[in-house]
């Protein structure tokens, strides 16, 4: 079984790595190397970044790339970078990788790749221009695209789409699995799901992703299995509420009525008991390689 963790456990564990063992800068590289190991590289290569960390993978990836015989093009939505993207970004401008500016006019069709590092799980809200315009364009290219971490316009909490992401053939997690992943919209935006571990302490383990196997022992105990939409008609007193926060809604049904539900969202399964809260999902398998120190 993996760890499944909420966006604040996330945040939480990655500043204690930060703060004990691991700088910042380090993890970013582990992150790019993860997502470089996760992916058959080739062709014609867009790095799309926005102005945060989830950018700076981006252009850690870049020069990661670079320094190996690819020629990716750095592709800018936004002219801010954090401490530690400009770092890897000036490391990228010095090893001659081309950089443009991108907006929702831009064309991604001539790629063969375009990797999605606009926005990260920190991010919350509504879309707003230029970025949504911009993930609409990738969106209709035929490129294979990678989305780091998670992808750009989805909620890392709720899976769902402020009001559309970048649908993605992989999603390369990073660090540990978000429920996002798994809830709300997901199914919808995520084509194949794999967890690169980068070597971040975990502070409180909270979820688990189970294979297959492991789920049929829940669909014997007379659980109840129905789908997201069912579940929110049949025993949400408050959908709106449900979709924001379904593993809290689904947890106190299953505490006030002694029952197991196994809530499917399109593909990826909610399971929840009066003690373990599990997911399952087709589309997520575990990293090629386990993390090593780099």
């Amino acid at each position: 079984m993996e760890n499944v963790i909420t966006v604040k456990n996330m945040r939480e564990s990655d500043a204690f790595t930060i703060n004990t063992t691991t700088s910042s800068r380090e993890l970013m590289y582990r992150a790019a190397m993860g997502v470089f190991k996760n992916v058959s590289w080739g062709g014609k290569i867009a790095v799309v970044c926005g102005s945060g960390n989830n950018g700076g993978d981006g252009y850690a990836l870049a020069e990661i790339l670079s320094e190996r015989g690819f020629h990716p093009i750095i592709m800018l939505a936004s002219d801010k970078f954090s401490e530690d993207g400009e770092y890897y970004y000036t490391r990228c401008l010095k090893n001659g990788v081309r950089t443009e500016s991108c907006d929702g006019s831009t064309d991604f069709n001539g790629f063969d790749i375009v990797v999605d590092c606009l926005l990260g799980t920190g991010f919350s809200g509504q879309l707003r221009e230029p970025m949504l315009s911009v993930i609409k364009a990738i969106n209709s290219s035929s490129a294979y695209k990678v989305s780091v971490d998670i992808n750009s316009g989805l909620s890392g909490s709720s899976g769902l789409a402020q009001p559309v992401a970048v649908k993605s053939d992989l999603t390369v997690s990073i660090g540990y699995y978000k429920t996002g992943m798994f809830l709300g919209d997901s199914c919808q935006y995520i084509g194949s799901l794999v967890n690169a571990d980068i070597g971040i302490k975990l502070l409180k383990k909270q979820y688990y992703l189970i294979s297959g196997d492991e789920l049929s022992p829940f669909t014997g105990y007379s659980s109840v299995q129905l789908t997201a939409q069912q579940f929110a008609l049949e025993y949400a007193t408050d959908e709106k509420e449900f979709w924001r926060s379904p593993i809290k809604v689904v947890s106190q049904e299953s505490c006030s009525s002694k029952k197991i539900f196994v809530v499917d969202f399109g593909g990826s399964r909610l399971v929840v008991d009066q003690t373990y809260v599990y997911f399952q999902s087709d589309r997520a398998s575990t990293a090629s390689e386990e993390y090593v120190n780099f």
